[in-house]
């Protein structure tokens, strides 16, 4: 069971927040599918009783024997349709839905399959993992939206506390009780203006949290590092990202091109936010929130003790805004940064400009997806490695298919930036 906001708290860092997880529900079979399988078995039975009822006029079209096989074919169609969808395999040699008949048919031009993004992020924003997730493979992330994320294995858990490490290094956390939904979010903010406050005062920050509106949706982001510049000419912050790897080698190029997306992203909504790009009535309504809400007493107690004293979360916001207007663009120039899990000794770090138009074209590739507008491709054949590590692997379609025979993935066969 899912903790209620009144019980449940949060981290006030004097600079990030815990990101609390929301529920998920999972929609097993939906109302389209549930009406497509409805359909073929009342046409199913509505042909019974015509080829009983009135045999000149069934046989007149075709033979019973050919009738039944076609009642047959249409509830097996429909079948595999629920079954693709509940799964997301599907391949070009399956059954397609007009198979199911006309009314079928029809009821497929009436009735339109919920988007990931309506079914998986209602009433919440999509995360920059889940852009850099949709960018590594498509039909991966449809796998974990349908069935659920793969346990963290070791190096995963390694690599969090890693991360751990170095907040704490920077940055003290505070308990707060939270009493609404309001508050949660309130809490969010406060994370992102101290973290901001911290990054002009000392010139470092760590995981600083992002919230804003990204071609057409909200996107929520956790920046691992931020520096301000040495030279007093520069005073753009400069975005650093720490990985730790399990081998003493630096990755392969797809696992370095996901790594300056995810970059790109932030410093894209880094300066959307640093130019007031903030709209917080549409914040407020995506996300069905009442700005007007008095927030609860600690979380009142804590932001007077920041410097910004705050009643409502209308008033948060603002501070927010306030906050990220006097903060400059990102600098250019991004970092990735490459440790050794076993010693967390240096193992190389990649420097690369920013590209807007090769970043921007990524992320509308991967909203197509979210969106519904296509359904998710398969990864390039030259970056088949990937399927030898993926949990997924043993119920994935791709598997054991000709690699002449897959579509290469619109969004992983575009050029790439060095």
């Amino acid at each position: 069971m899912s903790e209620s906001p009144a019980e449940s708290t949060q981290d006030i860092k004097n600079d990030t927040p815990t990101q609390t997880p929301l529920e998920i529900e999972i929609e097993i079979v939906s109302e389209e599918e549930m009406a497509l399988i409805d359909a073929a078995l009342a046409t199913a039975t509505r042909c019974s009783q015509l080829s009983s009822s009135s045999a000149i006029s069934a046989t007149s079209c075709f033979p019973s024997s050919q009738l039944l096989q076609r009642n047959v074919r249409s509830i097996q169609s429909i079948t595999l349709l629920a079954k693709r969808r509940l799964s997301g395999i599907c391949g070009p040699d399956e059954p397609d839905i007009e198979d199911s008949g006309h009314f079928a048919m029809t009821q497929k031009r009436n009735r339109v399959a919920k988007s990931f993004l309506e079914r998986f992020r209602k009433n919440r924003a999509l995360s920059v993992t889940d852009i850099r997730g949709t960018e590594w493979c498509e039909k991966q992330m449809e796998f974990m939206l349908l069935f659920g994320k793969p346990r963290a294995n070791k190096a995963m858990k390694v690599g969090h506390a890693r991360h751990v490490k170095l907040e704490e290094e920077v940055i003290t956390k505070v308990k707060v009780p939270v009493q609404s939904f309001e508050d949660r979010w309130a809490v969010k903010f406060i994370n992102s203006i101290n973290g901001a406050n911290q990054l002009l005062s000392e010139g470092l920050t760590r995981e600083l949290p992002l919230f804003g509106f990204i071609e057409g949706v909200w996107m929520v982001g956790v920046i691992d590092e931020i520096q301000m510049p040495v030279k007093e000419t520069d005073r753009n912050p400069m975005i650093v990202d720490v990985k730790t790897r399990v081998q003493e080698t630096l990755p392969t190029e797809s696992q370095r091109r996901n790594g300056r997306l995810q970059l790109m992203c932030y410093k894209y909504m880094w300066d959307n936010l640093a130019a007031g790009n903030f709209p917080s009535r549409q914040f407020f309504d995506f996300f069905s929130l009442n700005p007007y809400h008095v927030l609860s007493e600690e979380v009142r107690e804590n932001t007077a003790k920041a410097g910004y004293p705050a009643k409502t979360l209308d008033d948060i916001v603002r501070f927010y805004m306030n906050a990220w207007n006097m903060l400059p663009p990102a600098h250019n120039q991004l970092l990735l940064r490459y440790e050794f899990q076993k010693d967390q000794s240096l193992l190389g770090e990649v420097e690369f400009i920013y590209d807007h138009d090769w970043m921007k074209s990524r992320i509308q590739g991967c909203l197509e997806f979210w969106k519904g507008e296509r359904e998710a491709s398969y990864i390039p054949d030259e970056e088949r490695w990937k399927c030898k590590y993926c949990q997924f692997a043993s119920v994935c379609p791709a598997i054991g298919k000709p690699e002449s025979s897959r579509s290469p993935s619109k969004t992983n066969s575009d050029s790439i930036p060095s």
